[in-house]
């Protein structure tokens, strides 16, 4: 077993008032032994006046027990103490402990301006005094004695603030290390934050998109399985290559779970446009597509936020609308880009079998809502302006005059923020 090293403190009262003992008993026992030694040098005993020698000494060393709760008024008890001690041609000794523990606890507890300020014009009104009273001293070797009681004053303060100083750095760079760890903190859970929506962003789109083409063209096959075998056929390889695709996507998606970066796949953009538009079109969509030349390829990020964008809002119109003609157009400005995703107010149908998957889109509707009423728009549109948002762009959604729909949005080529797509 390893020896465990207890530390032992006492509190700070208890470490005051052995100071404080210590202090007196050095005070009042070094002046009698001084006394003793050189009683030639003593022009007024300390029993004089009502043993008043023996009462400053002992006062100025017994208030220091309170220095730390009232550092100022201690100084003052003890700098008064000592400026009457040493007027009335008390013997000279160690009665100067007290004040300058008194000097130093004033500097190093206080604020700095106030407290040096403070201790200054005190050791400046003793220094003049204590000068008076040893004006007419003899021998005049004793004057060394009121020279280092000034001196000596002087560095008590000097020390005390040094001791200050060094307490309020440290104090300062313990919080700057505090502030620099919280704000780390707060960098990493915004981080997390902003992944986790980013991922839900995703999953949402992909997962929204896919189910709705196969819940269209599940509602096919249901409908023309007995009439039209081979469209059924064609119904669920569309199903079969949507929903592998879907796979392919969500494991591109959580692959940011991982911990290696084995497996990731880069996230669509504007260069899978014509397979978007292909499944919407197998899922009963006339869609057309309108693009204008772009100045300058766009971002990753404009790229994959503008596909996201025409693949929620065409999801859309086939979770709510059905078959419907929806126009796609891309328009590259000089330094943004618009996408405008506008259906019709009414259905079409083809000789094509668009008719059933008509019929398909409604049975698979009130099968999954309990109802024939469309869905309750879900977090789509909200997405779709997160995603326009953190780059910086806007986007608009709102019904056309004619009863049809349109979601216009704006990005800017070079985005602003800083979010990840």
């Amino acid at each position: 077993m390893h020896d465990r090293a207890v530390s032992f403190r006492l509190p700070a009262l208890a470490q005051d008032l052995i100071l404080a003992l210590f202090i007196t008993v050095m005070q009042v026992q070094g002046t009698l032994r001084r006394v003793a030694t050189e009683p030639e040098s003593v022009l007024r005993p300390l029993t004089d006046l009502g043993h008043l020698g023996y009462v400053l000494l002992i006062v100025s060393g017994t208030v220091v027990a309170v220095r730390r709760r009232w550092p100022v008024a201690v100084f003052v008890t003890v700098a008064l103490a000592s400026l009457a001690y040493y007027t009335l041609d008390f013997p000279d000794g160690p009665g100067w402990i007290g004040l300058f523990v008194a000097i130093y606890t004033l500097t190093a507890l206080g604020d700095g301006r106030r407290s040096l300020l403070t201790a200054s014009v005190g050791i400046t009104a003793l220094a003049a005094c204590w000068l008076i009273a040893a004006a007419d001293i003899e021998p005049r070797a004793a004057m060394g004695w009121v020279f280092f009681r000034i001196g000596a004053s002087i560095m008590s303060a000097a020390l005390g603030e040094s001791v200050r100083s060094r307490r309020v750095i440290a104090a300062e760079a313990l919080e700057r290390a505090e502030l620099a760890e919280r704000t780390r903190e707060e960098e990493a859970r915004a981080r997390v934050d902003a992944e986790r929506l980013r991922i839900a962003r995703e999953v949402h789109d992909t997962v929204a998109h896919a189910i709705a083409i196969i819940n269209v063209q599940a509602g096919v096959t249901a409908h023309v399985l007995d009439k039209r075998p081979e469209r059924a056929r064609e119904t669920l390889e569309a199903i079969e290559q949507t929903s592998s695709r879907a796979l392919w996507e969500m494991r591109a998606i959580l692959g940011v779970l991982r911990d290696s970066n084995e497996g990731r796949a880069p996230h669509p953009g504007l260069g899978q446009i014509d397979e978007l538009t292909a499944k919407a079109r197998d899922a009963g969509l006339d869609i057309s597509l309108e693009a204008t030349s772009p100045p300058s390829p766009p971002s990753s990020a404009v790229s994959g936020a503008a596909y996201r964008i025409l693949q929620e809002s065409i999801t859309n119109v086939i979770r709510h609308v059905g078959p419907t003609r929806v126009t796609v157009a891309l328009d590259y400005g000089i330094d943004t880009l618009e996408v405008r995703v506008t259906n019709g107010a009414g259905r079409h149908d083809a000789a094509d079998g668009r008719i059933g998957l008509h019929a398909g889109l409604h049975a698979t509707t009130a099968a999954s809502n309990g109802t024939a009423n469309p869905a309750e728009p879900g977090r789509g549109i909200l997405g779709m302006r997160e995603r326009c948002q953190l780059l910086g762009g806007d986007l608009a959604a709102a019904a056309l005059p004619d009863g049809g729909f349109e979601v216009k949005a704006r990005l800017p080529l070079a985005p602003t923020g800083t979010a990840h797509l």
